[in-house]
């Protein structure tokens, strides 16, 4: 498969996972993008990484050097990907309204969050690996909310199917799937952080795509909303503060290995739709698990 072609499938898959009911909405992901490397590329062996800077490129250098590679493919957004991080954060306007939020005040929420997150970006030396890439003549892509649209897609037809009871059965089910038992193994698998195991669950809000995280502002108003219980990749110590005077409860999922669900999930789309399975290298926290 070409890198362009390649790159094409993973907007196309990241769309239809995209959780906004109106997908004229949907233009391109400003989070993703090919950062180097030429469009006809043939893409037959990729290294797949979490975080890809400086050093994991070299690493992908070497491999390349001593068994042959193709592409690097990072997930979290580095130069004009991480630039553009802000714009995908429209996104999370669309799930405060579906929540109950009001689209006034989820509208304003979220711009305040989106210019804090621009000013946050802005001064960041975002083109290092990009640069690095281009020295070493290393293609070089990443792909983040279409990967993270998986996640959401996903963990919402479990939960709809599921319908967890109370705030352990969230917990108890995240631990059937493989992304969250492999984290488990490494201390860092789904955990409560608020609210009592035998607590009602009640109506459940997935964080789990939009950029990043959303208005520290806005747990009051979901709780208002109806909503009971958040289920997060992260939760930073600042929105933590917050959303314990919320009266929410709170569920992470783990970062980390959401993140590889979601890369997992869509690498699985891309190769059934090319009839090609990649051969991949793992790195930088990513694990490559296969599903049918």
């Amino acid at each position: 498969m070409k890198l362009i072609n390649f790159y094409n499938q993973a907007l196309k898959f990241g769309r239809l996972a995209d959780p906004r009911k109106d997908k004229k909405k949907i233009k391109n992901f400003e989070d993703s993008a090919i950062l180097f490397g030429n469009a006809g590329l043939e893409v037959k062996k990729i290294m797949v990484g979490i975080d890809i800077e400086v050093a994991e490129l070299l690493l992908g250098d070497r491999i390349r050097e001593r068994e042959g590679l193709d592409l690097v493919l990072g997930h979290h957004p580095e130069g004009k990907a991480y630039a553009g991080l802000h714009e995908v954060m429209r996104l999370q306007i669309d799930l405060l309204c579906q929540a109950g939020v009001a689209h006034k005040t989820a509208s304003r929420l979220v711009q305040e969050r989106m210019l804090e997150v621009q000013r946050r970006v802005l001064p960041q030396n975002h083109t290092r690996p990009v640069d690095a890439a281009r020295l070493l003549n290393m293609p070089f892509m990443n792909l983040h909310t279409p990967a993270d649209n998986h996640v959401y897609r996903y963990l919402d037809n479990i939960f709809k199917q599921k319908k967890p009871r109370l705030v352990e059965d969230i917990v108890k089910i995240l631990n059937t799937i493989p992304e969250y038992q492999f984290a488990q193994k490494l201390k860092t698998g789904p955990r409560i952080i608020l609210g009592s195991p035998k607590r009602t669950a009640g109506k459940i809000l997935l964080e789990m795509t939009g950029g990043t995280e959303g208005s520290k502002d806005v747990f009051g108003k979901l709780y208002k909303a109806g909503v009971r219980t958040l289920v997060s990749m992260h939760l930073s110590e600042e929105h933590f503060k917050k959303v314990k005077d919320s009266n929410l409860n709170v569920v992470i999922a783990g970062h980390i290995s959401s993140d590889n669900l979601g890369l997992n999930l869509l690498l699985d789309n891309i190769e059934k739709s090319a009839k090609q399975t990649f051969k991949v290298v793992a790195c930088s926290g990513f694990k490559r698990i296969k599903r049918k």
